[in-house]
């Protein structure tokens, strides 16, 4: 049973910036032995700041770190390894063209007469692995056992190496129900042998399944720590997502009227490990708001209606017409357009200027037999400068030079040229300031009246209310509800996320 009596590992008062941005602030968690604490938080809520402040990672500006009671501080990960703090990760952290036993003892091999001992390593890590139910060629590469295993093996390692403090980052992630019951049952006994064990995860039926108790944090803020026992999955998900639940669908939006316009229709359309089939019915004119938890399965339906994933069931018709969507090209012939959630990464080219990013798709889809002269490309550039107001001295500027809200308009002018009938926005005002933010919610109601058929992913339940004529939910790489008219409220959302499915409800 978890010993609520003794803190591990506290840390309070932690701070950190980056520049101008302050990713925690005043952040505190206790850590107690025998005790599974989970650590929620959607995108930009801080977790992996202060894991990797607690792993020595980063360094704090401000606070204290402390392993029973001695004050500690952490300036490299070996340090807080030594402090008794292991961390294993959903990617894991091994060598996998190395075998079991020489990950298992990296750093630490004994030795025999000078020379490393590989008769002991092969004992001692049989036995070690023992512990946790496994019975494997420890002489294999690491890579030759699934995903699971190599988990195992990490999870066995950092708790040999460190034995007091056990980080658990998405473990969960790419494991199916077998697997997870099996890592359960491990994480089980070693909070049992004592071990405070922090477990990081998107998927709340996990929380509560496994955890004691639970912290939230929110734009790198303390939201509140609480035994799981004295809170349910809709006061979780509020605290996470931290909406006012008074908030009202505008009336204004006429859901019926677009009814009788489709233009395209999603059927039964899935990937298997990445999000179950769905049907979903798209209309001009319309908005559909995608709801849901980090790790729900939101972006995964994006990414399968563009096309970057290819959907290994289902059918797309549009007008009526079977299409072949295979491939991001497809959809751009197709007249789809796509705003990826990480800007930074997946949407700008930040050493291309703001010209050319804006230019890229619409010269993609005309063809490199038809390239456009560098007087079309200033001309249409001009053009959406000046309509999406991008605050840039020049069209010349590299994109990377503007900040996070003139580069999201960047990416929608790009496909705004290329005159879609279909677009897909992924967090689209995430990390913009708030004037941005206000011009990109006005400019997807604009588009809307236009005509323009969008499914819009958000995280901010407020804001996706204001423009969506449905709002689908997304729960466990579901589909789970599709909200209309009066229905789509904060409350009404939070409440879909928050149901537990029928399979835990059991």
């Amino acid at each position: 049973m978890p010993d609520d009596s003794r803190v591990v590992l506290a840390a309070r008062g932690i701070t950190k910036t980056f520049g101008n941005h302050t990713a925690l602030n005043n952040v505190e968690i206790g850590l107690r032995a025998g005790e599974v604490h989970a650590l929620l938080g959607e995108n930009g809520a801080g977790k992996s700041t202060l894991i990797k402040i607690l792993t020595g990672a980063y360094i704090p500006d401000a606070g204290e770190i402390t392993v029973d009671d001695a004050p500690m501080h952490f300036s490299t990960p070996q340090q807080a390894q030594a402090a008794g703090i292991g961390t294993v990760y959903q990617e894991v952290n091994l060598l996998p063209n190395m075998t079991v036993l020489d990950n298992l003892f990296i750093g630490r091999q004994p030795r025999r007469f000078g020379m490393v001992d590989r008769g002991r390593m092969a004992r001692e890590a049989r036995e070690i692995l023992a512990k946790y139910g496994l019975d494997i060629d420890v002489r294999a590469e690491l890579s030759t056992f699934s995903v699971a295993i190599q988990q195992i093996v990490a999870i066995a390692r950092a708790v040999e190496l460190s034995g007091k403090v056990l980080i658990l980052d998405e473990p969960t992630a790419s494991l199916d129900r077998t697997e997870v019951d099996k890592l359960f049952e491990i994480v089980r006994s070693l909070r049992d042998r004592g071990l405070a064990i922090v477990f990081i995860t998107h998927f709340l039926d996990q929380v509560f399944e496994l955890s004691d108790r639970v912290t939230v944090l929110r734009n790198g803020r303390l939201v509140g720590s609480e035994a799981i026992s004295g809170i349910d999955r809709a006061q979780l998900v509020r605290m996470m997502l931290g909406k006012d639940l008074a908030f009202v669908h505008p009336e204004f939006i006429d859901v019926e009227a677009r009814a009788a316009d489709p233009l395209m229709q999603f059927t039964d359309v899935g990937l298997r490990g990445s999000v179950n089939p769905f049907s979903l019915t798209v209309h001009r004119g319309e908005v559909i708001g995608i709801a849901g938890l980090l790790g729900s399965g939101r972006t995964e339906m994006a990414r399968l209606m563009f096309g970057v994933d290819t959907a290994d069931s289902g059918r797309l018709e549009i007008d009526g017409k079977p299409v072949n969507l295979r491939n991001p090209q497809d959809a751009v012939s197709l007249g789809f357009g796509f705003c990826p959630e990480d800007r930074k990464a997946d949407g700008i080219f930040g050493e291309l200027s703001v010209r050319e990013n804006i230019v890229i798709a619409m010269q993609a889809k005309l063809g490199w037999f038809r390239a456009l002269t560098r007087d079309e490309q200033l001309e249409i550039a001009g053009q959406f400068i000046e309509a999406l107001d991008i605050r840039t001295a020049s069209a010349e500027l590299p994109v990377k030079l503007l900040s996070g809200g003139n580069q999201q308009k960047v990416i929608l002018a790009r496909w705004l040229a290329t005159d879609p009938r279909f677009l897909i926005l992924d967090e689209p005002t995430r990390g913009i300031d708030v004037g941005a933010h206000a011009e990109i919610v006005r400019m997807i109601s604009r588009l809307r009246e236009d005509g323009l058929a969008l499914v819009v992913i958000s995280s901010e339940l407020d804001e996706i209310v204001s423009y969506s004529s449905r709002v689908v939910v997304m729960r466990d790489r579901s589909m789970v509800a599709e909200l209309h008219g009066a229905d789509i409220t904060p409350s009404a959302i939070v409440q879909a996320i928050a149901a537990q499915n029928a399979e835990a409800a059991e």
